[in-house]
Protein backbone atom coordinates (compact mmCIF):
# COMPACT_ATOMS: atom_id res chain seq x y z
CA UNK A 1 0.00 0.00 0.00
CA UNK A 2 3.24 2.59 1.12
CA UNK A 3 4.61 1.57 -2.35
CA UNK A 4 1.27 2.48 -4.02
CA UNK A 5 0.38 5.19 -2.77
CA UNK A 6 3.98 6.94 -3.50
CA UNK A 7 3.76 5.90 -7.20
CA UNK A 8 0.12 7.75 -7.21
CA UNK A 9 1.57 10.63 -5.64
CA UNK A 10 4.75 10.89 -8.02
CA UNK A 11 2.53 10.52 -10.96
CA UNK A 12 0.71 13.45 -10.12
CA UNK A 13 3.45 15.49 -7.88
CA UNK A 14 3.65 18.21 -10.57
CA UNK A 15 0.16 18.87 -11.18
CA UNK A 16 -2.35 21.22 -9.60
CA UNK A 17 -5.13 18.64 -8.76
CA UNK A 18 -3.19 15.77 -8.26
CA UNK A 19 -4.87 12.03 -8.23
CA UNK A 20 -8.31 13.85 -8.15
CA UNK A 21 -7.54 13.68 -12.23
CA UNK A 22 -8.48 10.49 -11.78
CA UNK A 23 -11.78 11.29 -10.47
CA UNK A 24 -12.24 13.80 -13.40
CA UNK A 25 -10.82 11.22 -16.06
CA UNK A 26 -13.83 8.94 -15.09
CA UNK A 27 -16.37 11.59 -15.00
CA UNK A 28 -15.36 12.85 -18.86
CA UNK A 29 -15.48 9.59 -20.13
CA UNK A 30 -19.16 8.55 -18.15
CA UNK A 31 -20.94 11.72 -18.89
CA UNK A 32 -19.15 11.52 -22.86
CA UNK A 33 -21.00 8.00 -23.43
CA UNK A 34 -23.98 9.04 -21.45
CA UNK A 35 -24.85 12.16 -23.28
CA UNK A 36 -23.78 10.66 -26.59
CA UNK A 37 -25.24 7.52 -26.86
CA UNK A 38 -28.55 7.92 -24.65
CA UNK A 39 -31.34 8.06 -26.51
CA UNK A 40 -35.47 8.76 -25.49
CA UNK A 41 -35.84 4.87 -26.02
CA UNK A 42 -33.48 3.83 -23.82
CA UNK A 43 -34.45 3.15 -19.66
CA UNK A 44 -33.81 5.62 -17.65
CA UNK A 45 -31.31 3.73 -15.83
CA UNK A 46 -29.00 3.81 -18.86
CA UNK A 47 -26.70 6.44 -16.89
CA UNK A 48 -26.16 4.12 -14.03
CA UNK A 49 -25.82 1.10 -16.34
CA UNK A 50 -23.03 3.35 -17.94
CA UNK A 51 -21.37 4.53 -14.67
CA UNK A 52 -21.40 1.00 -13.44
CA UNK A 53 -20.06 -0.83 -16.38
CA UNK A 54 -17.01 2.05 -16.68
CA UNK A 55 -16.72 1.56 -13.08
CA UNK A 56 -15.37 -2.60 -13.57
CA UNK A 57 -14.05 -2.08 -16.85
CA UNK A 58 -11.88 0.60 -16.51
CA UNK A 59 -10.29 -1.40 -13.53
CA UNK A 60 -9.80 -4.50 -15.79
CA UNK A 61 -8.48 -2.66 -18.11
CA UNK A 62 -6.07 -1.12 -16.42
CA UNK A 63 -4.41 -4.01 -14.62
CA UNK A 64 -4.38 -6.25 -17.40
CA UNK A 65 -2.53 -3.42 -19.55
CA UNK A 66 -0.22 -2.71 -16.68
CA UNK A 67 0.56 -6.91 -15.69
CA UNK A 68 1.88 -7.44 -19.44
CA UNK A 69 4.91 -4.80 -19.13
CA UNK A 70 5.21 -5.31 -15.06
CA UNK A 71 7.95 -7.21 -15.14
CA UNK A 72 10.09 -5.47 -18.15
CA UNK A 73 9.02 -1.89 -16.78
CA UNK A 74 10.79 -3.52 -13.22
CA UNK A 75 13.80 -4.95 -14.39
CA UNK A 76 15.93 -3.03 -12.78
CA UNK A 77 14.32 -3.93 -9.41
CA UNK A 78 14.16 -7.43 -10.09
CA UNK A 79 17.97 -8.07 -10.97
CA UNK A 80 19.02 -5.44 -8.24
CA UNK A 81 17.23 -6.54 -4.93
CA UNK A 82 16.48 -9.97 -3.82
CA UNK A 83 12.57 -9.08 -3.11
CA UNK A 84 10.10 -11.37 -4.43
CA UNK A 85 8.00 -10.66 -7.57
CA UNK A 86 4.90 -10.59 -5.34
CA UNK A 87 6.12 -7.24 -3.72
CA UNK A 88 5.32 -6.10 -7.75
CA UNK A 89 2.52 -8.08 -8.20
CA UNK A 90 0.95 -6.34 -4.84
CA UNK A 91 2.24 -3.23 -5.62
CA UNK A 92 0.42 -2.90 -8.82
CA UNK A 93 -2.96 -4.72 -7.14
CA UNK A 94 -3.45 -1.76 -4.66
CA UNK A 95 -2.32 0.51 -7.49
CA UNK A 96 -5.53 -0.38 -9.58
CA UNK A 97 -7.51 -0.31 -6.14
CA UNK A 98 -6.46 2.95 -5.53
CA UNK A 99 -7.48 4.60 -8.73
CA UNK A 100 -10.10 2.49 -9.04
CA UNK A 101 -11.53 4.20 -5.86
CA UNK A 102 -11.44 7.23 -7.07
CA UNK A 103 -13.60 6.20 -10.02
CA UNK A 104 -16.06 4.65 -7.24
CA UNK A 105 -16.02 7.92 -6.16
CA UNK A 106 -16.96 9.46 -9.47
CA UNK A 107 -20.14 6.31 -9.58
CA UNK A 108 -21.63 7.39 -6.61
CA UNK A 109 -21.89 10.88 -7.41
CA UNK A 110 -23.53 9.81 -10.95
CA UNK A 111 -25.58 6.97 -8.90
CA UNK A 112 -27.00 10.03 -6.72
CA UNK A 113 -27.97 12.30 -9.58
CA UNK A 114 -29.42 9.60 -11.35
CA UNK A 115 -32.08 9.28 -8.99
CA UNK A 116 -31.50 5.46 -8.40
CA UNK A 117 -32.60 3.93 -5.35
CA UNK A 118 -30.06 1.96 -2.67
CA UNK A 119 -31.60 -1.19 -1.70
CA UNK A 120 -30.04 -3.99 0.83
CA UNK A 121 -29.05 -5.59 -2.75
CA UNK A 122 -26.68 -3.16 -3.42
CA UNK A 123 -24.22 -5.39 -0.46
CA UNK A 124 -24.11 -8.33 -3.42
CA UNK A 125 -22.37 -4.97 -5.60
CA UNK A 126 -20.18 -4.72 -2.79
CA UNK A 127 -19.22 -8.25 -2.59
CA UNK A 128 -18.59 -8.05 -5.76
CA UNK A 129 -16.18 -5.58 -6.23
CA UNK A 130 -14.38 -7.65 -3.27
CA UNK A 131 -14.49 -10.62 -5.44
CA UNK A 132 -12.64 -8.88 -8.35
CA UNK A 133 -10.23 -7.35 -6.20
CA UNK A 134 -9.06 -11.11 -4.63
CA UNK A 135 -8.95 -11.99 -8.63
CA UNK A 136 -6.59 -9.48 -9.31
CA UNK A 137 -3.62 -10.80 -8.48
CA UNK A 138 -4.03 -13.75 -10.37
CA UNK A 139 -4.46 -11.87 -13.23
CA UNK A 140 -1.72 -9.44 -12.91
CA UNK A 141 0.33 -13.16 -12.86
CA UNK A 142 -0.69 -14.42 -15.43
CA UNK A 143 -0.29 -11.71 -18.18
CA UNK A 144 2.79 -10.16 -16.48
CA UNK A 145 4.57 -13.68 -16.92
CA UNK A 146 3.06 -13.72 -20.25
CA UNK A 147 4.59 -10.12 -20.81
CA UNK A 148 8.71 -11.11 -19.43
CA UNK A 149 8.60 -14.55 -22.18
CA UNK A 150 6.65 -12.66 -24.63
CA UNK A 151 7.25 -8.96 -25.50
CA UNK A 152 5.38 -8.70 -28.28
CA UNK A 153 2.28 -9.85 -25.96
CA UNK A 154 2.20 -5.54 -24.16
CA UNK A 155 1.25 -4.55 -27.53
CA UNK A 156 -1.16 -7.26 -28.64
CA UNK A 157 -3.04 -7.15 -24.69
CA UNK A 158 -3.38 -3.11 -25.11
CA UNK A 159 -4.76 -2.85 -28.54
CA UNK A 160 -6.99 -6.36 -27.49
CA UNK A 161 -8.20 -3.75 -24.63
CA UNK A 162 -8.90 -1.10 -26.59
CA UNK A 163 -11.28 -2.88 -28.93
CA UNK A 164 -12.54 -4.89 -26.01
CA UNK A 165 -14.39 -2.12 -24.44
CA UNK A 166 -16.44 -1.94 -27.41
CA UNK A 167 -17.55 -5.92 -27.33
CA UNK A 168 -18.49 -6.00 -24.32
CA UNK A 169 -21.34 -4.05 -22.67
CA UNK A 170 -19.78 -1.41 -21.28
CA UNK A 171 -22.03 1.30 -22.77
CA UNK A 172 -24.54 -0.68 -25.01
CA UNK A 173 -27.65 -2.57 -24.21
CA UNK A 174 -27.97 -6.20 -25.16
CA UNK A 175 -31.59 -6.75 -26.23
CA UNK A 176 -31.91 -10.34 -25.24
CA UNK A 177 -32.60 -11.47 -28.56
CA UNK A 178 -30.91 -15.01 -28.22
CA UNK A 179 -29.18 -14.58 -31.11
CA UNK A 180 -26.85 -12.64 -33.40
CA UNK A 181 -23.55 -11.18 -33.25
CA UNK A 182 -24.46 -9.29 -30.21
CA UNK A 183 -25.69 -12.26 -28.31
CA UNK A 184 -22.24 -14.08 -29.26
CA UNK A 185 -20.68 -11.00 -27.64
CA UNK A 186 -22.71 -11.08 -24.61
CA UNK A 187 -22.80 -14.69 -23.77
CA UNK A 188 -19.31 -15.44 -24.95
CA UNK A 189 -17.46 -12.94 -23.37
CA UNK A 190 -15.63 -13.28 -19.65
CA UNK A 191 -15.70 -10.11 -18.90
CA UNK A 192 -19.47 -9.29 -18.97
CA UNK A 193 -20.19 -11.51 -16.53
CA UNK A 194 -17.96 -9.55 -14.20
CA UNK A 195 -20.19 -6.39 -15.61
CA UNK A 196 -23.29 -8.24 -14.47
CA UNK A 197 -22.38 -8.97 -11.34
CA UNK A 198 -22.08 -5.18 -9.94
CA UNK A 199 -24.57 -3.47 -12.19
CA UNK A 200 -27.43 -5.79 -12.46
CA UNK A 201 -28.02 -6.09 -7.75
CA UNK A 202 -28.12 -2.16 -8.13
CA UNK A 203 -30.15 -1.85 -11.23
CA UNK A 204 -32.73 -4.20 -10.71
CA UNK A 205 -32.38 -5.28 -7.05
CA UNK A 206 -31.91 -8.85 -8.07
CA UNK A 207 -28.70 -11.29 -6.87
CA UNK A 208 -27.18 -12.87 -10.98
CA UNK A 209 -26.06 -16.08 -9.31
CA UNK A 210 -25.20 -17.68 -12.41
CA UNK A 211 -22.82 -14.65 -13.44
CA UNK A 212 -21.36 -14.85 -9.92
CA UNK A 213 -20.88 -18.72 -10.40
CA UNK A 214 -19.40 -18.28 -13.72
CA UNK A 215 -17.00 -15.72 -12.26
CA UNK A 216 -15.88 -17.45 -9.01
CA UNK A 217 -15.01 -20.86 -11.57
CA UNK A 218 -12.98 -18.23 -13.73
CA UNK A 219 -11.20 -16.76 -10.35
CA UNK A 220 -10.58 -20.32 -8.98
CA UNK A 221 -9.33 -21.06 -12.69
CA UNK A 222 -6.87 -17.93 -13.02
CA UNK A 223 -5.69 -18.64 -9.08
CA UNK A 224 -4.71 -22.07 -10.41
CA UNK A 225 -3.09 -21.36 -13.32
CA UNK A 226 -1.10 -17.93 -11.48
CA UNK A 227 -0.22 -20.30 -8.85
CA UNK A 228 1.55 -23.29 -10.81
CA UNK A 229 2.77 -20.44 -13.60
CA UNK A 230 4.68 -18.22 -10.57
CA UNK A 231 5.64 -22.13 -9.37
CA UNK A 232 7.23 -23.07 -12.87
CA UNK A 233 8.78 -19.34 -14.30
CA UNK A 234 9.41 -17.58 -11.10
CA UNK A 235 13.20 -18.16 -11.01
CA UNK A 236 13.51 -17.65 -14.85
CA UNK A 237 11.95 -14.60 -15.24
CA UNK A 238 15.02 -12.72 -14.28
CA UNK A 239 16.77 -14.33 -16.97
CA UNK A 240 14.60 -13.63 -19.97
CA UNK A 241 14.24 -9.68 -19.02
Amino acid sequence: MALAHEDIGDQHRRTLLGPIWLLLNYLAFAGTFIFVFHRGELSPSYAPYVATGLLVWFYIMEVIAQSASLFPREESFIKGTTLPLSVYVMRLTMQSVIRAGYALAGCAVILIFSGISVTPAWTWSVLALALIVAITPAIVIIFAILGAFLPDSQYVVSNAMRIGMFLTPVFWVYDNRGHGIQHAFYYWNPFTYFLEIVRVPILTGEVPAHAFIVCLLMGAAAWASAIAMLGYYRKKIVFVL
